[in-house]
């Protein structure tokens, strides 16, 4: 097992991380920005290394001022949460060049997975459902417009390096192809320096049904049921549960089955996520695969009593999988709520700054993830997300009442947050 492990992240997943580690026996290292110095994670972990300035470019994303801290350190391995680094291939190749365990799958993995049309591709061969499109990377709008019309309009525009909803339009019609595949590509070149974009056929509304898998380096692969993440805005998770009640056991048993079938076609280790879309007529396509820990990873935990962060490091320190298929069963029902400092009436603006006082909910199946405190100063640096309440409760009302009650009870002065808005969604 790992002596000491750096959490290349900040915020609540660095905050879970660590407290898992403490668990484990394993001693922490966190890396921190100039505008995290005092924040939750810092303060927590064994030690703590300034990176860079404020700006993700100068710290969290700087791979090597991060590989440079845990050489500095003599960590044994690097989590490196979500977001940030977590799905980054270079950087899990380069944690191996310099004898550093990267939590998570080997390199070539996560560039095949991370690639949507790659791993469209391998779902293919291995005979998982795939929602019709191109096969080929898609470079100029005009051949592009050529294959939306064989497959047939509405239609998605996809990046094939994207992910958080970035890179993605909707084209109802020839019309408004071009300029939609253009806008999508731009998008795709500044935020992920690649210009290949791919086509599908756009699926009216649908749900959105994942998959959380579990992978040893063994070819041992086992599935966690589903979570429900259809509540969205902007492409962006706004609320999870688990289980879904879209689903009858027949066929959460056939996508269980599935799900695990496209991780052994991708020779998969460790935790990740095989997303579907789910239609009216109850027909299911892969979407993608998350070859990291999700935000959502609570949830799962809640309703199978397995802790995911510890069995991401006991994969990575070359442990079997503790459990098989049969052993896992979903018990009660889960539901998640994301916490953003942002203004829903303002267009969802993020709201950064102090926090003046904090009461965060507890009780009978409530868990709160969080790295705020009263006095915390909120950076604008960062994504908005600030907590994550999660319910749990005997079946799914028992647990809609739960976070009704949780969410009402929380108190956060100072700042704006979307806590209304969330207890709006749950009403």
């Amino acid at each position: 097992m790992f002596q000491k492990i750096l959490i290349a992240n900040r915020g609540e997943i660095a905050v879970r991380i660590i407290r898992a580690c403490r668990e484990l026996g394993i001693r922490s290292v966190a890396v921190y920005s100039t505008a995290d110095r005092e924040a939750l994670h810092t303060m927590l972990a064994d030690e703590a290394i300034c990176i860079g300035k404020a700006a993700p470019a100068d710290s969290y994303l700087n791979m090597e001022r991060i590989l440079s801290a845990a050489i500095a350190s003599k960590a044994d391995a690097i989590h490196p949460g979500f977001g940030f680094l977590s799905e980054n291939a270079k950087f899990a190749q380069m944690c191996r060049q310099c004898n550093i365990v990267f939590i998570g799958p080997d390199a070539d993995i996560i560039s095949r997975m991370g690639n949507k049309q790659e791993a469209r591709n391998t779902m293919m061969a291995a005979k998982v459902p795939v929602v019709p499109g191109t096969k080929e990377p898609v470079y100029q709008a005009e051949y592009g417009l050529q294959l939306a019309k064989e497959i047939g309009f509405p239609v998605m525009i996809k990046a094939a390096s994207g992910g958080g909803g970035k890179g993605m339009r909707i084209s109802r019609s020839a019309a408004d192809f071009k300029e939609n595949f253009e806008v999508a590509q731009a998008e795709s070149v500044n935020g992920f320096a690649d210009n290949t974009m791919y086509i599908e056929k756009y699926i009216e509304r649908p749900r959105h049904i994942e998959f959380q898998i579990l992978a040893d380096k063994y070819s041992n692969v086992v599935s966690l049921g589903e979570r429900d993440c259809s509540i969205q805005r902007r492409h962006q998770k706004m609320v999870e549960e688990s289980p879904s009640v879209a689903l009858d056991e027949k066929l959460r048993r056939e996508m269980g089955e599935v799900a695990v079938r496209a991780a052994k076609a991708a020779h998969y280790e460790s935790a990740g996520t095989i997303e579907f879309l789910l239609d009216k007529d109850k027909n299911y396509y892969f979407m993608e695969m998350n070859t990291r820990i999700q935000v959502e990873h609570g949830v799962t935990e809640m309703v199978t009593g397995i802790d995911l962060i510890k069995e991401q490091i006991f994969i990575a320190a070359g442990e079997k999988l503790h459990f098989k298929q049969k052993d896992i069963h979903i018990t009660g029902h889960a539901i998640e709520c994301r916490i953003n400092a942002e203004n829903p009436e303002k267009n969802f603006m993020p709201c950064p700054g102090k926090i003046e006082f904090l009461y965060l909910p507890g009780g009978n199946g409530i868990r709160v993830d969080t790295a705020i405190f009263a006095g915390y100063q909120i950076p604008p640096n960062y994504d908005s997300m600030i907590a994550k309440i999660i319910a749990f409760g005997k079946d799914r009302k028992d647990a809609i009442d739960k976070m009704r009650s949780a969410l009402g009870e929380v108190n956060v002065d100072g700042i704006i947050t979307n806590l209304d808005y969330q207890y709006d969604i749950c009403l």
